[in-house]
């Protein structure tokens, strides 16, 4: 699979494209890198569209073209300067976590050219509706930071030692720098920057697609009553809360298929 380089006006993008079907934009989350497995076409279904993946800027392999600190907006406009760099015209998006956050910008700023949005595990900020601050983790010491991001990663593990220990061990050799025992990197550092100024509660009501909001049962990040206040803010939105946590898209086998499904229903 070839990992092209698009060089758009704000930051030089790595991406990744499979499939053939419906256009779907895939926006991952805090940390992404398309070299991390599992990658971000291998769930059921997937060879039913033309999906796009993407690195955000400073992660992976791509990289800013400015030395300030992004908004979201910025993050926004690279994912559809990709769009049009591709030449896609309408398009589903399907965002996770930060990149459900990105994800609703995009749509602000798309328009009807979004023909459906998927947003798991995510918040819109504003009052209500905010996901847990994980600028605040950096202020911890390493192993009490672990600690913290291996329950709000999924509420089980305060009650079952094997979950906690696979996620802490997953964090340990593969966590993005999220629970790095150094300073955290500045791509990491932005990200998280962007995530804390991050509020579309005032403007969800512009937002007139089908959209499917999806959140793990035991997700202590973007939790079920945010995502609930999420769904009820967006005019045409629905709620499914799946078995799992913050990483609820490998944890229940039936939330690609729920979201595949939500994908292909008619206009």
């Amino acid at each position: 699979m070839l990992v092209p380089l698009a060089e758009l006006s704000g930051a030089a993008l790595f991406y990744a494209t499979a499939g053939a079907g419906p256009p779907v934009l895939l926006i991952g989350g805090t940390g992404g890198d398309l070299r991390r497995a599992p990658g971000p076409f291998a769930w059921p279904g997937a060879e039913r569209f033309s999906l796009l993946a993407f690195d955000h800027r400073d992660q992976g392999r791509s990289r800013s073209h400015a030395a300030q600190q992004p908004t979201m907006a910025d993050f926004a406009d690279d994912a559809l300067g990709l769009v049009d760099e591709l030449g896609w015209d309408r398009f589903d998006v399907v965002g996770y976590s930060f990149g459900g956050m990105v994800a609703q910008e995009l749509a602000l700023r798309a328009g009807d050219r979004v023909r459906r949005l998927v947003l798991v595990s995510t918040s819109s900020g504003g009052e209500g509706c905010i996901s847990y601050p994980l600028h605040e983790l950096y202020e911890l010491e390493p192993a009490a930071r672990t600690a913290a991001l291996v329950e709000l990663l999924d509420t089980r593990a305060t009650t079952q030692p094997k979950l906690a220990a696979a996620i802490a061990s997953y964090l340990t050799v593969d966590g993005g720098g999220l629970a790095a025992n150094e300073a955290p990197p500045l791509g990491l550092v932005r990200q998280l920057e962007a995530r804390r100024q991050h509020d579309t509660s005032a403007r969800l009501h512009e937002l007139q697609m089908p959209t499917l909001v999806a959140v793990g049962r035991f997700d202590g990040i973007a939790t079920p009553a945010t995502s609930e206040a999420l769904a009820r803010a967006l005019p045409h939105a629905q709620l499914r809360v799946f078995e799992g946590g913050h990483a609820v898209l490998l944890q229940d086998p039936a939330a690609w298929p729920a979201i595949a499904n939500f994908l292909v229903d008619a206009d």
